[in-house]
Protein backbone atom coordinates (compact mmCIF):
# COMPACT_ATOMS: atom_id res chain seq x y z
CA UNK A 1 0.00 0.00 0.00
CA UNK A 2 2.37 2.39 0.67
CA UNK A 3 4.30 2.03 -2.77
CA UNK A 4 1.08 2.06 -4.44
CA UNK A 5 0.69 5.71 -2.75
CA UNK A 6 4.06 6.98 -3.32
CA UNK A 7 3.96 5.54 -7.18
CA UNK A 8 0.51 7.86 -6.82
CA UNK A 9 2.46 10.95 -5.59
CA UNK A 10 4.74 10.40 -7.53
CA UNK A 11 2.82 10.20 -11.00
CA UNK A 12 0.94 13.21 -9.77
CA UNK A 13 3.52 15.54 -8.60
CA UNK A 14 5.72 14.94 -11.93
CA UNK A 15 2.60 15.51 -14.28
CA UNK A 16 2.10 18.91 -12.65
CA UNK A 17 5.50 19.93 -12.61
CA UNK A 18 6.25 19.05 -16.36
CA UNK A 19 2.53 20.17 -16.86
CA UNK A 20 4.67 23.98 -17.52
CA UNK A 21 7.48 24.77 -19.05
CA UNK A 22 10.21 25.33 -17.10
CA UNK A 23 13.76 26.40 -17.68
CA UNK A 24 16.01 23.61 -17.40
CA UNK A 25 18.64 23.65 -14.15
CA UNK A 26 19.58 20.39 -13.89
CA UNK A 27 19.75 17.15 -15.78
CA UNK A 28 19.99 13.50 -14.85
CA UNK A 29 21.47 10.88 -16.80
CA UNK A 30 20.89 7.51 -15.85
CA UNK A 31 22.07 4.48 -18.48
CA UNK A 32 20.90 0.41 -18.08
CA UNK A 33 23.83 -0.91 -19.18
CA UNK A 34 22.53 -3.28 -21.81
CA UNK A 35 19.21 -1.50 -22.01
CA UNK A 36 16.82 -2.45 -24.38
CA UNK A 37 13.50 -0.54 -26.20
CA UNK A 38 11.36 -3.34 -25.06
CA UNK A 39 12.71 -3.27 -21.16
CA UNK A 40 9.94 -0.25 -21.49
CA UNK A 41 7.90 -0.84 -25.04
CA UNK A 42 6.36 -4.51 -23.87
CA UNK A 43 4.26 -5.00 -21.22
CA UNK A 44 5.95 -8.50 -19.82
CA UNK A 45 8.83 -6.81 -17.97
CA UNK A 46 7.88 -5.27 -14.86
CA UNK A 47 9.55 -1.55 -15.06
CA UNK A 48 6.57 0.42 -14.28
CA UNK A 49 8.56 3.45 -13.46
CA UNK A 50 10.32 3.70 -16.86
CA UNK A 51 6.89 2.81 -18.53
CA UNK A 52 5.53 5.64 -16.87
CA UNK A 53 8.14 7.99 -17.96
CA UNK A 54 7.54 6.93 -21.58
CA UNK A 55 4.07 7.90 -21.35
CA UNK A 56 4.37 11.12 -19.69
CA UNK A 57 8.02 11.77 -21.55
CA UNK A 58 9.32 10.76 -24.44
CA UNK A 59 10.83 7.83 -25.88
CA UNK A 60 12.75 6.16 -28.53
CA UNK A 61 11.17 3.17 -30.30
CA UNK A 62 15.45 2.14 -30.65
CA UNK A 63 19.21 4.36 -30.46
CA UNK A 64 21.88 3.09 -32.53
CA UNK A 65 25.46 2.66 -30.34
CA UNK A 66 28.70 2.81 -31.89
CA UNK A 67 31.57 0.12 -33.14
CA UNK A 68 32.03 -1.66 -30.99
CA UNK A 69 28.73 -1.41 -29.23
CA UNK A 70 29.89 -2.08 -26.07
CA UNK A 71 29.93 -0.29 -22.49
CA UNK A 72 33.43 2.22 -22.36
CA UNK A 73 33.05 3.73 -26.23
CA UNK A 74 28.84 4.33 -25.76
CA UNK A 75 29.59 5.80 -22.62
CA UNK A 76 32.53 8.01 -24.17
CA UNK A 77 30.17 9.03 -27.13
CA UNK A 78 27.17 9.59 -24.63
CA UNK A 79 28.99 12.60 -22.76
CA UNK A 80 30.56 14.13 -26.16
CA UNK A 81 28.19 13.95 -28.98
CA UNK A 82 31.03 12.22 -30.87
CA UNK A 83 32.00 8.65 -32.70
CA UNK A 84 34.75 6.26 -31.04
CA UNK A 85 37.45 7.61 -33.97
CA UNK A 86 37.40 11.25 -32.64
CA UNK A 87 36.73 10.31 -28.75
CA UNK A 88 39.55 7.91 -28.93
CA UNK A 89 37.89 5.16 -26.64
CA UNK A 90 37.98 1.73 -29.10
CA UNK A 91 37.18 -0.29 -26.76
CA UNK A 92 36.44 -1.27 -22.95
CA UNK A 93 39.85 -3.14 -22.49
CA UNK A 94 43.27 -1.22 -24.61
CA UNK A 95 45.02 -3.08 -27.32
CA UNK A 96 48.26 -3.74 -26.60
CA UNK A 97 50.46 -4.87 -30.18
CA UNK A 98 53.12 -6.78 -27.97
CA UNK A 99 50.66 -9.20 -26.18
CA UNK A 100 52.52 -8.74 -23.13
CA UNK A 101 49.50 -6.24 -21.07
CA UNK A 102 46.24 -7.75 -20.69
CA UNK A 103 42.60 -6.28 -18.84
CA UNK A 104 44.25 -2.93 -18.95
CA UNK A 105 41.14 -0.80 -19.50
CA UNK A 106 39.90 3.14 -20.58
CA UNK A 107 39.03 4.44 -17.24
CA UNK A 108 41.01 7.31 -16.86
CA UNK A 109 39.26 10.79 -18.37
CA UNK A 110 42.47 11.50 -20.11
CA UNK A 111 41.62 8.93 -22.65
CA UNK A 112 39.41 11.07 -24.02
CA UNK A 113 40.55 13.45 -26.53
CA UNK A 114 37.50 15.95 -26.99
CA UNK A 115 35.68 18.15 -24.64
CA UNK A 116 33.04 16.04 -22.86
CA UNK A 117 29.79 17.44 -20.96
CA UNK A 118 31.70 17.51 -17.67
CA UNK A 119 34.48 20.01 -18.39
CA UNK A 120 32.20 21.97 -20.52
CA UNK A 121 29.82 22.58 -17.44
CA UNK A 122 32.90 22.39 -14.92
CA UNK A 123 34.80 24.95 -16.71
CA UNK A 124 31.73 27.61 -16.05
CA UNK A 125 31.69 26.54 -12.19
CA UNK A 126 28.29 24.57 -12.15
CA UNK A 127 28.19 21.84 -9.95
CA UNK A 128 28.72 18.18 -11.93
CA UNK A 129 28.50 14.32 -10.39
CA UNK A 130 29.41 10.92 -12.04
CA UNK A 131 28.73 7.24 -10.47
CA UNK A 132 30.42 4.66 -11.40
CA UNK A 133 30.87 6.03 -15.34
CA UNK A 134 33.26 4.63 -17.45
CA UNK A 135 36.14 6.22 -18.30
CA UNK A 136 35.95 9.05 -15.09
CA UNK A 137 38.57 9.15 -13.27
CA UNK A 138 40.31 12.43 -12.80
CA UNK A 139 37.25 13.78 -14.59
CA UNK A 140 36.71 17.47 -13.84
CA UNK A 141 33.48 16.92 -11.76
CA UNK A 142 33.01 18.16 -7.80
CA UNK A 143 31.53 14.35 -6.67
CA UNK A 144 33.13 11.15 -8.41
CA UNK A 145 32.79 7.50 -7.44
CA UNK A 146 34.70 6.58 -10.83
CA UNK A 147 34.04 3.05 -12.80
CA UNK A 148 37.56 1.46 -12.48
CA UNK A 149 36.69 -2.21 -13.83
CA UNK A 150 38.59 -4.97 -11.63
CA UNK A 151 41.48 -2.77 -10.19
CA UNK A 152 39.90 -2.79 -6.73
CA UNK A 153 38.00 -0.90 -3.99
CA UNK A 154 41.55 0.68 -3.25
CA UNK A 155 41.83 2.33 -6.57
CA UNK A 156 38.12 3.14 -6.33
CA UNK A 157 38.28 4.91 -3.19
CA UNK A 158 41.58 7.00 -4.36
CA UNK A 159 40.02 8.47 -7.59
CA UNK A 160 36.93 9.34 -5.82
CA UNK A 161 35.69 12.69 -4.98
CA UNK A 162 36.01 14.53 -2.64
CA UNK A 163 38.54 13.03 -0.90
CA UNK A 164 37.18 10.46 1.74
CA UNK A 165 33.48 10.39 -0.37
CA UNK A 166 33.09 6.89 -0.11
CA UNK A 167 33.28 6.77 3.15
CA UNK A 168 31.33 9.50 3.60
CA UNK A 169 28.76 7.59 1.85
CA UNK A 170 29.04 4.24 3.77
CA UNK A 171 29.08 6.38 6.79
CA UNK A 172 25.39 8.17 6.13
CA UNK A 173 24.18 6.58 3.21
CA UNK A 174 24.43 2.88 4.15
CA UNK A 175 24.54 2.92 8.23
CA UNK A 176 28.61 2.33 8.34
CA UNK A 177 28.71 -0.55 6.21
CA UNK A 178 32.09 -2.08 5.11
CA UNK A 179 31.35 -2.36 2.08
CA UNK A 180 29.17 -0.96 -0.88
CA UNK A 181 27.91 -3.78 -3.67
CA UNK A 182 27.56 -1.59 -6.63
CA UNK A 183 26.29 -4.06 -8.54
CA UNK A 184 23.17 -3.42 -6.68
CA UNK A 185 21.15 -1.01 -8.73
CA UNK A 186 19.34 0.16 -5.96
CA UNK A 187 22.99 1.46 -4.19
CA UNK A 188 24.01 3.75 -6.66
CA UNK A 189 20.98 5.34 -6.86
CA UNK A 190 20.61 5.85 -2.98
CA UNK A 191 23.81 7.43 -3.56
CA UNK A 192 22.73 9.57 -6.71
CA UNK A 193 19.86 10.63 -4.06
CA UNK A 194 22.08 11.83 -0.97
CA UNK A 195 24.31 14.34 -3.59
CA UNK A 196 21.04 15.59 -5.53
CA UNK A 197 20.36 16.30 -1.41
CA UNK A 198 23.02 18.01 -1.12
CA UNK A 199 23.93 20.00 -3.79
CA UNK A 200 21.74 19.69 -6.29
CA UNK A 201 24.16 19.27 -9.29
CA UNK A 202 23.65 20.73 -12.68
CA UNK A 203 24.63 17.47 -14.41
CA UNK A 204 24.90 14.26 -12.87
CA UNK A 205 25.87 11.13 -14.89
CA UNK A 206 25.12 7.71 -13.46
CA UNK A 207 26.00 4.08 -14.59
CA UNK A 208 23.64 1.16 -13.82
CA UNK A 209 25.58 -2.55 -14.13
CA UNK A 210 23.16 -5.33 -13.15
CA UNK A 211 21.13 -5.90 -16.46
CA UNK A 212 24.35 -6.18 -18.68
CA UNK A 213 25.79 -8.94 -16.04
CA UNK A 214 22.26 -11.00 -16.21
CA UNK A 215 22.30 -10.95 -19.75
CA UNK A 216 25.74 -11.76 -20.37
CA UNK A 217 25.18 -14.87 -18.53
CA UNK A 218 21.28 -16.01 -19.48
CA UNK A 219 21.41 -13.95 -23.06
CA UNK A 220 17.91 -11.52 -23.55
CA UNK A 221 15.43 -13.21 -21.64
CA UNK A 222 15.71 -15.20 -18.12
CA UNK A 223 14.62 -14.98 -14.23
CA UNK A 224 17.86 -13.37 -13.84
CA UNK A 225 17.50 -10.59 -16.57
CA UNK A 226 13.80 -10.15 -15.04
CA UNK A 227 15.53 -9.46 -11.71
CA UNK A 228 17.49 -7.10 -12.81
CA UNK A 229 15.61 -4.66 -15.27
CA UNK A 230 13.05 -4.63 -12.53
CA UNK A 231 16.10 -3.68 -10.23
CA UNK A 232 17.29 -0.75 -12.16
CA UNK A 233 13.56 0.25 -12.63
CA UNK A 234 13.02 0.77 -9.31
CA UNK A 235 16.96 2.71 -8.68
CA UNK A 236 15.03 5.07 -11.37
CA UNK A 237 12.16 5.42 -9.10
CA UNK A 238 14.45 6.26 -6.29
CA UNK A 239 16.39 9.12 -8.11
CA UNK A 240 12.99 10.44 -9.57
CA UNK A 241 11.85 10.56 -5.71
CA UNK A 242 15.09 12.34 -4.65
CA UNK A 243 14.29 15.16 -7.13
CA UNK A 244 10.63 15.90 -5.77
CA UNK A 245 11.74 15.53 -2.10
CA UNK A 246 14.27 18.32 -2.89
CA UNK A 247 11.92 20.45 -5.03
CA UNK A 248 13.91 20.26 -8.28
CA UNK A 249 11.41 17.99 -10.18
CA UNK A 250 9.60 20.50 -12.40
CA UNK A 251 13.41 22.13 -13.18
CA UNK A 252 15.05 18.86 -14.29
CA UNK A 253 15.33 16.70 -17.18
CA UNK A 254 15.86 12.69 -16.59
CA UNK A 255 17.09 11.21 -19.11
CA UNK A 256 17.34 6.75 -19.14
CA UNK A 257 19.26 5.22 -21.35
CA UNK A 258 21.85 2.68 -22.29
CA UNK A 259 25.40 2.07 -24.50
CA UNK A 260 24.30 -1.08 -26.31
CA UNK A 261 21.33 -4.02 -26.55
CA UNK A 262 22.11 -7.72 -26.35
CA UNK A 263 22.19 -10.75 -28.68
CA UNK A 264 22.10 -14.68 -27.61
CA UNK A 265 25.13 -16.46 -28.56
CA UNK A 266 25.81 -19.87 -29.38
CA UNK A 267 28.95 -20.37 -31.27
CA UNK A 268 32.38 -18.92 -30.59
CA UNK A 269 34.69 -17.57 -33.53
CA UNK A 270 38.18 -17.61 -32.74
CA UNK A 271 39.91 -16.15 -36.39
CA UNK A 272 43.46 -15.53 -34.77
CA UNK A 273 43.36 -19.92 -35.31
CA UNK A 274 42.97 -19.25 -39.04
CA UNK A 275 45.97 -16.62 -38.94
CA UNK A 276 48.09 -18.79 -36.77
CA UNK A 277 48.02 -21.39 -39.24
CA UNK A 278 48.32 -19.15 -42.26
CA UNK A 279 51.79 -17.85 -40.62
CA UNK A 280 50.57 -14.67 -39.87
CA UNK A 281 50.94 -14.84 -36.01
CA UNK A 282 53.65 -16.97 -34.38
CA UNK A 283 54.98 -15.20 -31.43
CA UNK A 284 53.13 -12.14 -30.40
CA UNK A 285 54.86 -11.02 -27.49
CA UNK A 286 58.35 -11.27 -29.06
CA UNK A 287 56.72 -9.41 -32.40
CA UNK A 288 57.10 -12.39 -34.66
CA UNK A 289 53.51 -11.35 -36.22
CA UNK A 290 51.96 -9.92 -39.15
CA UNK A 291 48.23 -10.19 -38.54
CA UNK A 292 45.94 -9.74 -35.50
CA UNK A 293 42.60 -10.27 -34.44
CA UNK A 294 41.27 -8.49 -31.30
CA UNK A 295 37.99 -9.28 -30.19
CA UNK A 296 35.17 -7.19 -28.65
CA UNK A 297 32.70 -9.63 -27.93
CA UNK A 298 30.90 -9.55 -31.00
CA UNK A 299 33.22 -7.82 -33.38
CA UNK A 300 36.84 -8.54 -33.81
CA UNK A 301 39.44 -6.00 -34.96
CA UNK A 302 41.79 -6.79 -37.30
CA UNK A 303 45.32 -5.42 -36.74
CA UNK A 304 48.45 -5.13 -39.50
CA UNK A 305 51.68 -5.17 -37.75
CA UNK A 306 52.70 -2.55 -40.51
CA UNK A 307 49.84 -0.95 -41.45
CA UNK A 308 51.22 0.13 -44.69
CA UNK A 309 51.00 -3.95 -45.69
CA UNK A 310 48.27 -4.03 -48.20
CA UNK A 311 49.49 -7.47 -49.20
CA UNK A 312 48.88 -9.20 -45.81
CA UNK A 313 45.11 -7.16 -45.47
CA UNK A 314 44.77 -9.08 -49.13
CA UNK A 315 46.02 -12.13 -47.56
CA UNK A 316 43.98 -11.80 -44.50
CA UNK A 317 40.53 -11.33 -46.10
CA UNK A 318 40.87 -13.70 -49.36
CA UNK A 319 41.32 -16.10 -46.08
CA UNK A 320 38.51 -15.42 -45.19
CA UNK A 321 36.99 -15.24 -48.31
CA UNK A 322 37.50 -18.84 -49.28
CA UNK A 323 36.45 -20.23 -45.97
CA UNK A 324 33.13 -22.73 -46.47
CA UNK A 325 30.06 -20.90 -45.98
CA UNK A 326 29.54 -23.20 -43.19
CA UNK A 327 31.90 -20.88 -41.19
CA UNK A 328 31.15 -17.53 -43.56
CA UNK A 329 27.46 -17.70 -41.86
CA UNK A 330 28.76 -16.73 -38.63
CA UNK A 331 30.45 -13.04 -39.67
CA UNK A 332 30.25 -10.05 -42.47
CA UNK A 333 33.49 -8.21 -43.00
CA UNK A 334 33.17 -4.49 -42.32
CA UNK A 335 35.44 -2.83 -44.42
CA UNK A 336 37.50 0.51 -43.99
CA UNK A 337 34.86 2.53 -45.80
CA UNK A 338 31.83 1.64 -43.59
CA UNK A 339 34.18 2.00 -40.82
CA UNK A 340 35.25 5.90 -41.78
CA UNK A 341 31.15 6.15 -42.28
CA UNK A 342 30.00 5.29 -38.47
CA UNK A 343 33.68 6.16 -37.10
CA UNK A 344 35.39 3.55 -36.15
CA UNK A 345 38.76 2.45 -34.83
CA UNK A 346 40.84 4.41 -37.49
CA UNK A 347 44.06 1.96 -36.78
CA UNK A 348 42.26 -0.98 -38.20
CA UNK A 349 42.20 -2.60 -41.37
CA UNK A 350 38.75 -4.06 -41.04
CA UNK A 351 36.18 -5.58 -38.47
CA UNK A 352 34.33 -8.73 -38.38
CA UNK A 353 30.80 -8.55 -36.92
CA UNK A 354 29.16 -12.10 -36.16
CA UNK A 355 26.21 -13.15 -37.38
CA UNK A 356 23.65 -16.17 -36.17
CA UNK A 357 24.55 -16.12 -32.90
CA UNK A 358 28.17 -15.89 -33.18
CA UNK A 359 30.81 -13.93 -30.92
CA UNK A 360 34.23 -13.97 -30.76
CA UNK A 361 37.28 -15.08 -29.10
CA UNK A 362 41.28 -13.97 -29.23
CA UNK A 363 42.44 -17.29 -28.55
CA UNK A 364 45.05 -18.73 -31.23
CA UNK A 365 45.01 -22.04 -29.86
CA UNK A 366 41.97 -25.29 -30.41
CA UNK A 367 39.60 -25.60 -32.97
CA UNK A 368 38.03 -21.84 -34.97
CA UNK A 369 34.89 -22.94 -34.19
CA UNK A 370 33.10 -24.01 -30.87
CA UNK A 371 30.08 -23.69 -29.23
CA UNK A 372 29.33 -20.16 -26.91
CA UNK A 373 26.34 -19.80 -24.56
CA UNK A 374 25.21 -16.54 -22.74
CA UNK A 375 24.80 -13.17 -24.48
CA UNK A 376 27.12 -10.39 -25.71
CA UNK A 377 27.50 -7.31 -27.68
CA UNK A 378 29.70 -5.48 -30.02
CA UNK A 379 28.69 -6.02 -32.65
CA UNK A 380 28.07 -3.21 -35.65
CA UNK A 381 25.30 -1.27 -34.93
CA UNK A 382 22.61 -1.98 -37.74
CA UNK A 383 20.40 -4.68 -35.90
CA UNK A 384 17.26 -3.72 -33.97
CA UNK A 385 18.39 -6.52 -31.17
CA UNK A 386 21.92 -4.27 -30.72
CA UNK A 387 19.77 -0.63 -30.33
CA UNK A 388 19.71 0.71 -26.85
CA UNK A 389 16.91 2.31 -25.42
CA UNK A 390 16.11 5.82 -24.81
CA UNK A 391 13.47 8.16 -22.20
CA UNK A 392 13.68 11.59 -21.34
CA UNK A 393 11.29 13.21 -19.38
CA UNK A 394 10.38 16.74 -17.43
CA UNK A 395 11.43 20.36 -17.62
CA UNK A 396 12.88 20.64 -21.80
CA UNK A 397 10.89 18.08 -23.55
CA UNK A 398 7.52 17.26 -24.91
CA UNK A 399 5.70 15.45 -21.82
CA UNK A 400 2.76 13.64 -23.90
CA UNK A 401 4.81 10.50 -24.68
CA UNK A 402 5.98 11.43 -28.08
CA UNK A 403 8.07 8.99 -29.57
CA UNK A 404 11.20 9.01 -31.62
CA UNK A 405 11.45 6.13 -34.86
CA UNK A 406 14.87 6.35 -34.29
CA UNK A 407 18.37 8.50 -33.42
CA UNK A 408 21.84 7.38 -32.14
CA UNK A 409 24.05 7.99 -28.95
CA UNK A 410 25.98 10.57 -30.36
CA UNK A 411 22.42 12.97 -30.07
CA UNK A 412 22.24 12.85 -26.86
CA UNK A 413 25.57 15.14 -25.90
CA UNK A 414 23.39 17.78 -27.98
CA UNK A 415 20.32 17.47 -26.15
CA UNK A 416 21.78 18.40 -22.71
CA UNK A 417 23.72 21.38 -23.91
CA UNK A 418 21.08 23.04 -25.62
CA UNK A 419 18.33 22.51 -22.65
CA UNK A 420 21.43 23.55 -20.41
CA UNK A 421 21.93 26.70 -22.58
CA UNK A 422 25.15 26.13 -22.98
CA UNK A 423 27.61 26.04 -26.15
CA UNK A 424 29.29 22.66 -27.32
CA UNK A 425 30.17 22.91 -31.15
CA UNK A 426 32.18 20.05 -30.86
CA UNK A 427 29.14 17.55 -30.86
CA UNK A 428 28.63 15.94 -33.41
CA UNK A 429 25.02 14.39 -33.58
CA UNK A 430 21.92 16.14 -33.45
CA UNK A 431 18.19 16.68 -31.71
CA UNK A 432 15.63 14.42 -32.12
CA UNK A 433 12.91 16.67 -34.20
CA UNK A 434 9.89 17.54 -32.28
CA UNK A 435 10.50 16.71 -29.15
CA UNK A 436 11.89 19.78 -27.36
CA UNK A 437 8.86 22.01 -25.21
CA UNK A 438 8.05 24.72 -26.57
Amino acid sequence: MIRKKLFAALTGTFLLSNSFAQQVQHVIIVTIDGFRPDFYLQSSWQTPNLKRLMKQGVYAMGVNSVLPSVTYPSHTTIVTGVQPAEHGVYYNGRYDATGNKSNEIYWNDTSIHVPTLWSTLHQQGKKVASLIWPVSADAPVDYNIPDIGNMGEDVRNTFSKPAGFIDEVKKNVFNDTAAIDWGRDPNVARIAAYIIAKDKPTLMTIHLLSVDHAEHTQGRSGPMVEECIASADSAVGIIQEALVKNGIADNTLLIVTGDHGFKNVTTTVKPNVWLAKAGLQNNIKKGDWKARFFSSGGADFLYIKDRNDAATTKQVNDLLKALPDSVTKYFEIIDRKQLDAIGGNPEVAFVLSGKNGAAFSNTATGEAIEAGKGGTHGYFPNSKEIQTGFIAYGAGVKNNGTVINEMNLRDIAPLVAHVLGISFPSAKGKIPASILAK
